[in-house]
């Protein structure tokens, strides 16, 4: 039977564009397509008792900046701690994965740019202009997918994937969900592929 693979992120977390690269590798090596899910963050984390960042405790702030250069040295990627338009709306950045999903195309090359424009290039991925130009950058007709992701079907499609989120039991970006098995964070990769490899059923919680 085959394995399901959703995967909720946006490209507001830095923890999905650090995940990105190694878990591509991860179901390219088990043979397995992913599921997209792009979800709207800030309204997850009010659904599910998260907090955005600077709600949180000082300690947990400061953690969080530690454990971005941790992982950005382990991963190999330069991150900026303070991206230049950081914190902003991701909506429409999203919205444009929707629409390549809507149009039968793999979102996977777009997401990867996205997340390294915010997160390496300081770019504006609030901006119109800028979600367009790495489209096109990609290879992607820049003018479709924008005009999908303006649809009122693509918005729906975003409230859809917020609610399969809770209904899934996931609270963060990005969640890989095999088989309905939640693995939240990208520092969980290594646990998704050794559940991969072993073939063992989900794990459930009891309640």
């Amino acid at each position: 039977m085959p394995r399901s693979l959703d995967v909720y992120l946006s490209v507001l977390s830095p923890w999905a564009h650090l995940g990105h690269a190694p878990f591509l590798e991860i179901a390219a090596k088990h043979g397995l397509t992913p599921i997209w899910r792009p979800v709207h963050l800030p309204g997850l984390f009010s659904e599910t008792g998260g907090l955005p960042l600077a709600q949180r405790a000082i300690q947990r702030q400061r953690y969080r900046f530690v454990e971005l250069q941790r992982w950005a040295e382990a991963r190999g990627r330069p991150i900026h701690l303070r991206p230049k338009h950081w914190p902003f709306d991701a909506t429409l950045a999203d919205a444009a994965a929707l629409a390549l999903i809507a149009r039968d195309e793999d979102p996977a090359a777009y997401l990867g740019a996205a997340m390294r424009g915010v997160w390496e290039e300081e770019r504006d991925l609030a901006s119109r202009e800028t979600i367009a130009d790495v489209l096109s950058e990609q290879g992607f007709d820049a003018d479709a997918v924008m005009a999908e992701a303006a649809r009122p079907e693509t918005a729906a499609a975003y409230a859809v994937n917020r609610a399969k989120a809770t209904d899934a039991g996931v609270f963060g970006s990005p969640a890989y969900v095999l088989d309905g098995e939640v693995f939240w964070g990208q520092d969980r990769l290594d646990m998704l592929d050794a559940a991969l490899a072993s073939g063992r059923a989900a794990y459930a919680p009891d309640f």
